[in-house]
């Protein structure tokens, strides 16, 4: 049995339990002494239950507890929710970070767009290699996924090896960069994988996954079908996509025009790097008004509803110098994420409006995923031989999903953790062994905190039950030397019988606080609570609300 300055314990802090946020945590040593690795820092992207906030991050704050014990961090590839993170959280932990060219490269060109954000220095790595960062032999494996240069960890420590997969999927072909490198993962297997920590995404979907080149195919078909306009829209990451699209216009005679800033800033990358090469030069938005309808590819950002995107923009006749026609034709090479269906259904209602033709990947094989169905987990599992596995990226149904399929392939160990759990991964004795302080921070505006301290849970009752600001004037006895003053925010203007609710509300705090003693109401404080107490009431008498009040209280 393995000492305990041997063990080896993972700790997520996010993409467990969930879709997007990723960040993990591998620690080697003693509970009191371990050495920490980070692995990715990614950002999730906040719904209704967090109004006004832009973005969400892990919480950090067991990182920057055990600062002076991280080794480094690695970022498996540069998808948002797997390195959107960095240009803010990294200031905050000032580590070394290290990851391949392309996601260096987008992260160089994301800094630049960031207001008060310096150069974040960063160690380039390609896949193959391996380096020691700390106590941990860090192996950079060859994977496939919606995005170049996707890498899978192994991570070789006095515990044993840990594969870590990122996010992956088997493609043979995937148009950009290498095939997965599946001769290299059986050797690690023949190694010895001591535990698998493993996407779980499409572990509910049988089969395998199409390739990256049937989609290629599928594209220059649906856009030789097409009369008038075509345009796709895609994650902006994937640049085996952005390829496709431009060899499909190719093939169909269509010039590409690119529509969006993060577009834009993903095939400058590309093109840097070589990923682009032997397409026709793409167009900027300004071409679109002169070139023929027949012979143009709009390539624009908004897969997912975004509000700010381009395709959104667009499909509500918003745009600048972009506008769509009947008969043009919309491609949605992209799923949607959850969360996201009522924007994109708002969007392609916006699109139908005008008699655009919408084109998803229910109707044509214009999309694949980048993550691994059944039997490519299965593959997997019998090339690594893992004695543990631990089910990560994904929501509950989909890590209970993998968990049940882990323990069909007969492996002896499978733990179902959740963010926060700090999980011994060494083999014969794998399991939860503790918990960690874990939450989630929001990006609100220009500040980065808890969103309780942001003032969050203040504006979601606002948004239910609206507010009422009450100014009161008084002299040093007490009394009131006016009546109230006040602003309803969000409340109807009268009750059933037609009242003014804002008359209802005067007449209750003044009897409020003329009913306090004349020797009490001297008390500031005491009067403002009477009177938000009898505002409050008067609200939730007439309305069926509790809606926020606020007393502020002058004394003349």
């Amino acid at each position: 049995m393995a000492s305990a300055n041997k063990d080896i314990v993972f700790l997520p802090l996010g993409g467990v339990g969930e879709i997007g946020m990723n960040l993990a945590l591998y620690g080697v040593g003693t509970e009191d002494d371990r050495s920490w690795l980070i692995v990715d820092c990614g950002v999730s992207f906040a719904g209704p239950e967090l109004p006004g906030i832009d973005l969400v991050f892990p919480d950090i704050k067991f990182i920057e507890e055990e600062i002076d014990n991280v080794v480094g961090m690695v970022i498996t590839h540069a998808h948002e929710d797997h390195y959107g993170a960095i240009a803010h959280l990294w200031p905050y932990l000032n580590v070394d970070i290290y990851c391949t060219p392309f996601t260096a490269g987008l992260l160089a060109a994301k800094i630049e767009h960031e207001p008060d954000i310096d150069e974040i220095p960063v160690k380039l790595v390609n896949a193959g290699e391996r380096h020691q960062i700390g106590p941990f032999d860090v192996e950079f494996v060859t994977m496939t996924h919606s995005i170049p240069e996707p890498c899978a960890l192994a991570i070789r420590t006095e515990a044993g090896m840990v594969l870590h997969t990122g996010d992956w999927k088997i493609d043979h072909n995937p148009l950009v960069g290498p095939a997965i490198d599946l001769k290299r993962l059986e050797e690690l297997g023949d190694e010895g994988v001591m535990a698998l920590v493993c996407d779980s995404t499409n572990a509910m979907r049988e089969g395998v996954s199409p390739s990256e080149s049937d989609v290629a195919a599928e594209l220059t078909k649906v856009m030789k079908d097409a009369k008038h306009r075509v345009a796709v829209t895609t994650f902006a990451s994937n640049v085996a996509r952005i390829k496709s699209i431009a060899q499909a216009a190719a093939a169909c005679e269509r010039d590409v025009v690119v529509c969006g800033r993060s577009m834009h800033r993903v095939i400058d990358v590309a093109g840097e790097l070589g990923y682009l090469e032997g397409l026709p030069a793409f167009h900027d938005e300004e071409a679109f008004g002169y070139l023929p309808r027949e012979k143009t590819v709009l390539l624009c950002t908004g897969s997912q509803g975004e509000s700010r995107a381009a395709l959104a923009r667009i499909a509500a006749g918003e745009h600048r110098s972009i506008g769509l026609s009947k008969g043009d034709r919309v491609i949605f090479s992209a799923r949607g994420i959850p969360g996201n269906e009522k924007a994109i259904g708002e969007v392609m209602n916006n699109l139908a409006k005008t008699d655009v033709e919408i084109i998803t990947d229910g109707d044509a094989l214009v999309h694949v995923s980048g993550h691994p169905r059944r039997g490519e987990l299965e593959q997997l599992y019998k090339l690594v031989k893992p004695k543990v596995v631990v089910p990560v990226h994904g929501e509950p149904m989909h890590l209970a999903a993998h968990a049940q399929f882990a323990q069909s392939m007969k492996v002896p160990e499978v733990v179902r953790a959740k963010n926060g759990d700090i999980v011994r991964l060494n083999a014969g004795r794998a399991k939860i062994i503790d918990e960690a302080p874990n939450g989630i921070l929001v990006k609100d505006g220009s500040i980065l905190d808890d969103p309780e301290v942001t003032g969050v849970r203040e504006r979601r009752k606002l948004s239910y039950a609206g507010g009422v600001v009450i100014s009161l004037v008084v002299n040093r006895q007490g009394e009131l030397l006016d009546d109230p003053q006040m602003s309803l925010m969000g409340l109807p203007e009268t009750d059933d019988d037609g009242v003014l609710i804002e008359d209802i509300v005067s007449k209750a705090v003044v009897g409020a606080v003329t009913s306090i003693p004349k020797a009490r109401r001297k008390d500031k404080d005491l009067v403002g609570e009477a009177a938000r107490r009898a505002a409050r009431a008067a609200v939730l008498d007439v309305w069926g609300k509790k809606t926020l009040c606020q007393v502020l209280v002058t004394r003349i």
